[in-house]
């Protein structure tokens, strides 16, 4: 593998890469950097690229009618981000996404990406696979919100996500939880 290449090594993961497929993997995929605080996508906009973080940490949300964010995804280092339904629907996305941190990524436009995936049919498995876990995930998220407790999703979050309460402020954390900030603040007293 290359110079052991975090992108590679998570694609490796799931499928078996050849050095020939690996080349072209990097060649299409892009380096991107954006700043803390700064959009990264905005609603109503399309979402050109699949990201790649290999440094940093992003939000994707959604401001509601009374302008509440809700955060639909918190990732960091050496995880995807992008909104999906617009990625492959090149329809206009309903979610902004912004850097918590100051991000470097790695970047592939939806028309490479299609390219890519004809190219390499290891890619295509890593990324059906890659793309079933993110369904089942958010599955759970959201049957964890209809049925478990606030305490519950914090101490899950907290159990299989602990770098996420170095990095990222406490007010987006309760909000993906689906809690308010004051809630957060109790139930971390209670731990």
């Amino acid at each position: 593998m290359k110079k052991d290449h975090k992108l590679l090594y998570y694609i490796n993961k799931w499928s078996h890469l050849t050095e020939k497929d690996e080349t072209a993997i990097l060649a299409a995929f892009e380096p991107a950097r954006v700043k803390k605080k700064k959009d990264l996508l905005v609603s109503g906009e399309i979402c050109d690229y699949l990201y790649f973080i290999t440094q940093g940490c992003l939000r994707s949300f959604y401001t509601d009618e009374k302008g509440v964010e809700h955060i639909y995804q918190i990732r960091m280092n050496n995880n995807w981000i992008s909104d999906l339904e617009s990625f492959f629907s090149q329809q206009p996305s309903k979610y902004n996404i912004e850097a918590i941190e100051d991000s470097h990524l790695l970047r592939i436009s939806h028309e490479r990406f299609e390219q890519l995936l004809i190219e390499i049919p290891q890619l295509e498995r890593y990324f059906r696979i890659l793309f079933q876990k993110a369904y089942i995930n958010a599955l759970s998220r959201l049957n964890a919100t209809m049925w478990e407790t606030a305490m519950d999703r914090y101490s899950e979050m907290l159990k299989e996500h602990p770098e996420v309460f170095k990095r990222v402020p406490l007010v987006y954390i309760a909000s993906y939880l689906g809690i308010t900030p004051e809630s957060l603040s109790r139930i971390r007293r209670q731990k």
